[in-house]
């Protein structure tokens, strides 16, 4: 209880979870796994599309039920196809921004001025590059930028192998 004699709710943090399929086929979102959110991104997520009416509300939905209800969620316009100014996800009003930064990150809004960075992985982007940039973004004490993480790890995803092609070719799995 507090002096005004009304029972003080805990802030929601972050989900203890650290992997979560926000939809089948949908979407993966990965959150930082402690409550401290002293990392420079709160988590990452990995749209399956750049369309924003499908992919927005099943990571709304997953996000409130951890964060509690969303007001505003911050697109790069650039990355997105045609961004409506609002969408009605779970009977909620949730109001979208789209500035052309650039920067892959998707800004989302609790409250008044409550912020949570998620970096966007590219839809495009193949499962192993994916896994490992999403895991360096959920990283506790990261500080380095979404745009960083991801041009490092796609450039390493596209790097070739090193090896002969005959034992590129009798890798397990081929």
């Amino acid at each position: 209880m507090t002096d005004t004699g009304i029972p003080h709710a805990p802030p929601r943090l972050l989900p203890d979870e650290i992997h979560r399929a926000v939809g089948p086929g949908i979407a993966l979102l990965r959150l930082e796994t402690t409550g401290s959110r002293q990392s420079l991104l709160d988590g990452a997520w990995w749209p399956r599309s750049r369309d924003v009416e499908q992919e927005l509300p099943p990571l709304i939905t997953a996000l409130t039920e951890h964060l509690g209800p969303l007001t505003r969620v911050g697109l790069d316009a650039s990355a997105w196809n045609a961004i409506p100014t609002r969408l009605v996800v779970d009977d909620r009003v949730v109001h979208l921004d789209s500035f052309p930064v650039g920067d892959d990150t998707v800004l989302i809004t609790r409250g008044d001025n409550d912020h949570f960075s998620l970096m966007v992985v590219p839809p495009t982007t193949t499962p192993e590059a994916a896994r490992t940039a999403m895991a360096r973004a959920v990283h506790t004490g990261n500080a380095t930028q979404a745009a960083e993480i991801l041009l490092a790890e796609l450039h390493h995803a596209a790097a070739p192998s090193v090896g002969t092609p005959l034992e590129n070719d009798e890798a397990p799995g081929r």
